[in-house]
């Protein structure tokens, strides 16, 4: 029998046993929330007179009461012309009438919408030309007419300099796209959308010093813009999450979003929330979420380069590709989110403003890549979604459970 002395001895070294024990042992998993399964209804996307094909969707959006979606037709020789919808109630869609004026216009098919109460406007594009890139237009539409192209020069979004026009927002102080040229991030504003500037190698915006910066999305906030997108250092290959805020889309001001030291990732999606705008974006292996004010990196916010913001969270992990979010709708402090892992694409939903997000179980399967596509767009009391898998199409109408509301 051990002495009273020998006992502490074997008390301690079993003790570290136990803590080496656990320290080896398997790992257990984090706990997975249980997904939000909406009432999924199916919703037509009615055919305009004498048209054939299927529709193509690719963005949807909601304001002012009503819904709209836009994408393309596209017929049995695979050949596109443009397509829109609207609707009162977000389960029965109608088709706007479609006025093209240029041989590639005729083609488009609408990738990104924005809208406010006089209207919407959306981004079209068709893969043409001597070099294979995108020809692309905008779109406006105003109640009682039909969705009419605004023919501009070539080299408003095209030419040698062009690299992307990503997405658009509608605000008090009139429409913006966001995206990038060879410069840099790039704006184009328009007080109607009828005919947009194109704002290249503005200070702070474009490129610099500091790296080669990019702009994904924006919004409209408070008195001015946020966009955002990101920051590639010189001889760098890690990117670098980005916002910048703009009184009137000429002058703009930059910060940087926290992410972990060490850690690379891009800011992708940009919503208006209650409590401030809500940003999401891959960060290492996960999707970080930000929040912020309305007029961060404005000289009112206060000094430092993420002034204002704050990292809040994140959710998911990395796939077997790259990570991307690929859209992001708010209505109050409920947030919905599409993302891509290189396999599927998923839907995300928050119920408190980004910090805590829970999988949404979609009506069907959608791969990531390709010509699949998955948006959506939120509302007071349900969910639109449309889903493209590159060979089918469908939407629905989602009613969300009732500890939702």
């Amino acid at each position: 029998m051990p002495s009273a002395r020998v006992r502490p001895a074997l008390v301690a070294v079993t003790a570290v046993v136990l803590l080496l024990a656990a320290c080896h042992a398997t790992p257990r998993p984090l706990p997975v929330p249980a997904p939000v399964r909406p009432q999924w209804r199916a919703v037509e996307l009615a055919l305009p007179a004498g048209a054939a094909g299927r529709p193509v969707p690719r963005d949807a959006a909601r304001c002012a009461g009503r819904w709209y979606v836009v994408g393309g037709l596209i017929d049995p020789a695979g050949e596109t012309r443009p397509a829109a919808w609207s609707s009162l109630d977000g389960v029965t869609f109608l088709p706007i009438p479609v006025r093209a004026q240029t041989f590639y216009g005729r083609q488009h098919v609408l990738y990104a919408v924005a809208c406010r109460g006089d209207g919407m406007a959306a981004l079209g594009a068709k893969t043409g030309g001597v070099h294979g890139n995108p020809r692309t237009g905008t779109w406006v539409w105003r109640p009682g007419g039909p969705l009419r192209e605004a023919p501009a020069a070539f080299e408003l979004f095209g030419g040698p300099r062009a690299v992307s026009a990503s997405r658009l927002a509608a605000g008090p102080g009139g429409w913006l796209v966001a995206g990038a040229r060879v410069g840099g991030a790039a704006v184009w504003t328009s007080p109607d959308a009828e005919g947009f500037v194109l704002r290249e190698g503005v200070d702070e915006l474009g490129s610099d010093g500091r790296g080669r910066t990019a702009a994904y999305d924006v919004a409209a906030v408070g008195s001015g813009w946020l966009v955002v997108g990101s920051l590639l250092p010189p001889g760098g290959a890690a990117r670098a999450p980005l916002a910048w805020f703009s009184a009137d889309g000429r002058v703009w001001r930059r910060a940087a979003l926290p992410v972990p030291k060490g850690a690379a990732g891009a800011a992708e999606r940009v919503a208006p929330a209650d409590g401030g705008p809500v940003v999401l974006g891959p960060v290492g292996d996960r999707f970080a979420v930000w929040r912020g004010c309305d007029d961060c990196g404005s000289p009112s916010a206060g000094p430092g380069a993420a002034q204002g913001w704050r990292r809040v969270g994140g959710f998911g992990t990395s796939g077997p590709g790259v990570s991307s979010v690929a859209a992001l709708a708010a209505a109050g402090r409920r947030l919905v989110a599409v993302t891509g892992d290189g396999a599927q694409r998923r839907l995300w939903m928050s119920r408190d403003g980004g910090a805590s997000w829970l999988p949404v179980i979609t009506p069907v399967p959608v791969p990531d890549g390709g010509d699949a596509a998955l948006a959506v767009a939120v509302g007071d009391d349900g969910l639109f979604v449309v889903a493209d898998d590159g060979k089918t199409s469908r939407a629905w109408w989602g009613v969300l459970p009732a500890i939702d509301r």
